[in-house]
């Protein structure tokens, strides 16, 4: 199996999105999920995983169903909120602990800001 086909299986996938180092045959599948295309709806979902264990809880409080629905509302806004929030410092820890530059970036858009440099560079000489 090449090293590029290799995939997290469930358990390593769900270790990861708790924060868990993935094996080093794997390291190309992490390029892709932090830097590559939809990383940044990638690292929305998997910040969410964590936090579904508290969702639950809140779901078996006591009460009205409106008012267990509305806790667990409002933790998942509060959770999207910090997982956005604290994305581009999470996104260079995991890139840093698996081995990879933290300032790594998507390697289409590092291309389409050199164009946009070029381009302006070009129409505004020094």
């Amino acid at each position: 199996m090449s090293r590029q086909s290799r995939r997290p299986n469930p358990i390593q996938w769900i270790g990861y999105a708790f924060g868990r180092r993935l094996p080093d045959s794997m390291i190309d599948w992490v390029r892709n999920d932090l830097a590559g295309k939809y990383a940044t709806s990638r690292h929305i979902l998997r910040g969410m995983i964590p936090f579904t264990p508290l969702f639950v809880v809140f779901l078996l409080f006591p009460g009205e169903l409106w008012l267990r629905g509305s806790m667990v509302l409002l933790a998942v806004l509060l959770a999207l909120f910090y997982t956005a929030a604290f994305m581009p410092m999470n996104r260079a820890h995991r890139l840093a602990e698996h081995g990879l530059p933290a300032d790594l970036e998507n390697p289409e858009r590092t291309r389409r800001r050199a164009i946009e440099r070029a381009k302006y560079a070009a129409q505004h000489p020094h």
